[in-house]
């Protein structure tokens, strides 16, 4: 069996937002997102691109038609309000129990349910049911959430979009592009403007101590700082890394590992990855992460 573990909602957030060039939820192998509450309640509210999960004659969870779940990357579950796994009466608990019987990879259930999730991210609510190939295509993913409600990494149409400015609490900017961004409204958001390419040869170095020292000063329990660059790959996750190696005390490795848990297709440039090695021995007196290695 593939086994059950836990989702943390930040988790699941980072899962929903994952693009290529478009939103990932539009690969069909990529997420099953299941809704083990009635009926009812999934008909009022559930998250965006969630399944309704039926059950048989018998009261066991049935498996989701036209669905191969040996073939998924993710499968979540959710239902109301389910914590833990020490309870295997819970609607969520009871359903994974099935599907891990045909899954290679191990079901996760959503750490506190529809509740904890929808309250965290309530733009994330949905009545739509049915979902045209066409609307899955356009499906506009937020930025990742590097440091919860705290830190977002993202791209430019991300940072030029006011509705997720508003929904994420943004108030302050780390624009690593050459272009100006629009605030909405103006005036209303903090910027630090780091106007460099995505280039080997910049010098990005430079600009890591007031990086880390704007978002200190921006970043709060109240509101949150987004960092973008073009497409959020190369340059904005470079500035993140930098970030959690002096605000976290983290290597490289671990801030790297971090980041690319939250955004898997952050690839930044050679030397970057060397610039980002010499910050790690300034922050902790010695180089200790190996940029030979080929994952960096």
């Amino acid at each position: 069996m593939a086994g059950i573990v836990m989702c943390e909602p930040r988790e699941m957030y980072n899962i929903l937002n994952q693009s290529n060039k478009f939103s990932r939820l539009a690969e069909p192998n990529y997420l099953c997102l299941l809704d083990c509450r009635t009926k009812r309640e999934y008909n009022e509210s559930h998250v965006v691109s969630a399944k309704f999960v039926d059950k048989g004659e018998n009261d066991e969870y049935l498996l989701p038609k036209g669905v191969e779940l040996e073939c998924m990357k993710y499968c979540v579950v959710y239902d109301s309000n389910t914590n833990s796994l020490v309870d295997d009466t819970q609607p969520a608990i009871q359903c994974a129990q099935v599907l891990q019987e045909v899954s290679r990879l191990p079901i996760r259930i959503l750490m506190g349910g529809y509740e904890r999730f929808t309250a965290l991210y309530h733009f994330f609510r949905t009545q739509k049911v049915l979902w045209l190939p066409r609307e899955i295509d356009e499906f506009q993913p937020y930025p990742l959430e590097i440091l919860a409600a705290g830190l977002y990494l993202g791209d430019v149409r991300q940072a030029n979009d006011p509705n997720i400015q508003k929904d994420l609490k943004i108030k302050a900017q780390v624009n690593v592009t050459e272009e100006p961004g629009k605030l909405f409204p103006p005036g209303a958001c903090h910027v630090f403007q780091i106007p460099v390419p995505d280039s080997c040869d910049v010098d990005i170095f430079t600009f890591f101590p007031d990086l880390c020292k704007f978002i200190d000063a921006h970043m709060s329990p109240t509101f949150s700082v987004l960092v973008f660059s073009s497409l959020g790959i190369s340059r904005s996750a470079t500035m993140v890394i930098a970030y959690l190696i002096y605000w976290q005390k983290k290597t490289l490795k671990e801030a790297w590992n971090h980041v690319l848990k939250c955004k898997s297709n952050i690839r930044p440039n050679r030397g970057f990855v060397k610039q980002l090695s010499l910050w790690e021995e300034q922050i902790h007196g010695t180089a200790i992460t190996d940029i030979s290695d080929p994952n960096y």
